[in-house]
């Protein structure tokens, strides 16, 4: 018979949830208190009242609305692209049969052991030859298809596509790429929704290459929050303010695409 989750495990999810909602209260809890909060021998346990004021020091510190406008527009387009190439990749390396697919695959995933650090100066050469340096082109290419999504996609669609039904559209007179289109997309859905969800989180947190190719008049969210501690003094209040600014968009996402992403999830896991 199956059982109800006992009091222990609740208990542990419980604690998990209050640990990782933990780095979000601090950062809301100092931002919404004076600069001099970091002074006080006790730290403080309840919101303060000036969140809003230093929301509004953020935005005249530094350009948080270009910022803002520049991580959506970058983590939406990557998403999208490493959805759409992943999904492409996966679908050909699970169900097609070519020569070489076997060690083709091997190198696309041996080059995530590839450290990020080593590739930084052949590709920022690169878009300063393409003329792309301070445009968040630099930042969108390479984030153009991942190997991990293609591996990711691979091993979702290779059980999620029975081959007796690509072989009925064949027979019913489909091209590959209406194969694709009419049984390997909406066979993905669930997978290309995770896929999409955690690019759009890893690329909004970016802040390495951001750092590298963006100048400071067109930064991304991370680059702007960066700017808010560059000096002497560090005003804790602002730079955490900031920093709940940032977390709001991808709290409002979670929220947004939670269920669509807890029945993603259930339904890669669940077979019949």
């Amino acid at each position: 018979m199956r059982k109800r989750p006992g009091a222990v495990v609740y208990g542990l999810l419980i604690a998990f949830v209050l640990g990782s909602a933990l780095p979000l209260y601090w950062s809301f809890l100092v931002g919404s208190q004076t600069k001099e909060v970091m002074a006080r021998q006790v730290p403080p346990l309840w919101p303060g009242g000036h969140f809003f004021e230093n929301a509004q020091r953020v935005f005249d510190s530094v350009l948080f609305w270009k910022a803002l406008s520049n991580s959506l527009i970058v983590s939406s387009v990557a998403a999208t692209s490493v959805v759409f190439f992943s999904t492409l990749a996966g679908f050909a390396f699970a169900k097609l049969r070519f020569r070489g697919r076997t060690s083709l695959l091997v190198f696309v995933v041996a080059t995530m052991a590839i450290p990020t650090q080593l590739g930084v100066i052949p590709l920022f050469i690169l878009m300063a030859k393409l003329g792309w340096t301070g445009s968040v082109w630099a930042v969108i290419i390479p984030w153009i298809v991942t190997a991990f999504g293609v591996f990711f996609m691979r091993q979702y669609l290779l059980d999620a596509i029975p081959d007796e039904l690509i072989e009925a559209a064949r027979v019913d007179g489909c091209s590959q790429i209406r194969v694709f289109r009419h049984v390997a997309v909406p066979a993905a859905r669930p997978a290309a929704a995770i896929l999409w969800l955690f690019t759009f989180m890893s690329v909004w947190t970016d802040f390495f290459w951001p750092l590298i190719v963006l100048p400071s008049d067109n930064p991304t969210v991370q680059i702007a929050l960066n700017q808010l501690q560059s000096g002497y003094y560090v005003d804790y209040s602002l730079v955490l303010a900031g920093a709940t600014l940032a977390t709001i968009p991808l709290l409002v996402l979670f929220v947004a695409t939670g269920r669509q992403l807890v029945a993603g999830i259930m339904q890669g896991a669940v077979k019949g």
